[in-house]
């Protein structure tokens, strides 16, 4: 059988060490996960509450609108009315999505057909990539780095290109680089796509996790923004919502409709219970943002100082739930996945391998600080042991 589809996707290597993981668990080993970036932290109590009050009540039960219910993208836009001083319109500038990966998956769709071209940053989140692969466009990596200027970098690869980008996709704070951008680079990046007619997808999935500001800045706070660009944004880490699955879509009214036309046919919309507990993180629960950061910044403080004390050269992140390291120059020649396979069985720590985020990611490891900081301190000295071994034979 040929599934055509998904023949160019390489082998998901994240799901290799999650493998070599479950083996040592079973075997009765004491695995510290920092590879997944799957929040540990309960969603907040009223949202619960809510979800289960919602639930309760049968008329909940039916099927829901496909582009969410009128009062959850009401508070949606009054969220960026409030944070970004950004007003939208939650008829036309709104959409809820089941997670911003699905939003992504059918965006991309209705954004692409086979031979466009599109720009995505590597490394970079996978569904960035390969969301924009599904619908049949051509994907041109842009590399990123903490020493790069991604629009410069970006502008070049325009200048080379052939064809012209329809598409350009990115997400700061970024994942897994931890980089972040100023309201400058947005500025340069609207004058940019407007002047050569591109489309912009920002994904602003860590809105609030950046440790010296209240939150990052929006796509949308340039003017003009909304006449080439949506943006997504994420219950999943401002509000530790992540397995319930749901996002937003705003911006643009052109690609607004033109997703909503396509989830019409594909799906009713999140369980109606969920939305409408939604409507309580976004309306009620203000500090919970800032409550989350914190204890990220506490994470990231306390695995920074640590890679600090075993002599491994990190970045400390500025933003986000995860700190992205170059592999230490003695094991480099390892490459990412065997390295994080050499982390687990000789350090006992689960990481993910930069070369899941593409090539360019390959001599570098992603930390997520999914354990407390008693956590991160054990798997620091797992990892000072693994390192004094040195490379394996």
């Amino acid at each position: 059988m040929e599934f055509r589809r998904i023949e160019r996707f390489p082998p998901y290597v994240f799901s290799i060490v999650n493998d070599l993981k479950l083996t040592a668990r079973r075997a009765g080993e004491d695995i510290i996960d920092l590879g997944m970036g799957n929040p540990d932290i309960p969603t907040p109590e009223p949202v619960v509450v809510k979800l289960k009050e919602a639930v309760d009540n049968g008329r909940n039960h039916r099927y829901s609108a496909s582009k969410g219910i009128p009062k959850l993208r009401r508070a949606i836009c009054d969220h960026y009315e409030r944070s970004w001083g950004v007003t939208l319109d939650p008829d036309t500038e709104a959409i809820a999505t089941i997670g911003a990966k699905e939003g992504l998956s059918h965006l991309a769709w209705v954004l692409c057909e086979p031979g466009d071209s599109v720009f995505v940053p590597e490394p970079t989140y996978p569904i960035h990539t390969y969301a924009m692969l599904l619908s049949g466009a051509n994907v041109t990596s842009v590399e990123l780095t903490h020493e790069s200027d991604f629009f410069i970098d970006m502008v070049s690869a325009y200048e080379r290109s052939s064809p012209k980008p329809r598409v350009v996709l990115c997400s700061f704070p970024h994942n897994p680089t931890t980089a972040v951008v100023g309201l400058e680079f947005f500025e340069q990046l609207v004058a940019f796509a407007k002047a050569r007619d591109i489309m912009l997808v920002h994904d602003l999935a860590y809105a609030d996790m950046v440790f010296d500001a209240e939150r990052a800045p929006s796509l949308l706070q340039v003017p003009g923004a909304r006449d080439v660009g949506v943006e997504f944004f994420s219950m999943s880490k401002s509000y530790s919502m992540p397995g319930w699955r749901l996002a937003f879509c705003v911006g643009n009214s052109a690609m607004i409709g033109a997703l909503t036309k396509i989830k019409s046919y594909l799906d009713y919309g999140v369980f109606q219970p969920i939305q409408i507990a939604g409507i309580i993180a976004l309306n009620e629960c203000d500090t919970v943002p800032k409550e989350i950061r914190e204890i990220y910044r506490g994470r990231r403080d306390c695995l920074s100082d640590g890679m600090e004390r075993i002599g491994w050269d990190m970045v400390r992140p500025p933003a986000t739930m995860f700190a992205w390291a170059r592999i230490p120059e003695t094991f480099r020649h390892l490459g990412s996945l065997e390295f994080a396979k050499f982390m687990l069985t000789e350090g006992r720590v689960a990481l993910s391998p930069g070369i899941g985020f593409g090539p360019a990611g390959d001599e570098f490891v992603r930390f997520a600080l999914v354990e407390n900081e008693h956590r991160i301190r054990q798997a620091v000295r797992g990892m000072k042991r693994a390192l004094d071994l040195g490379p394996p034979a």
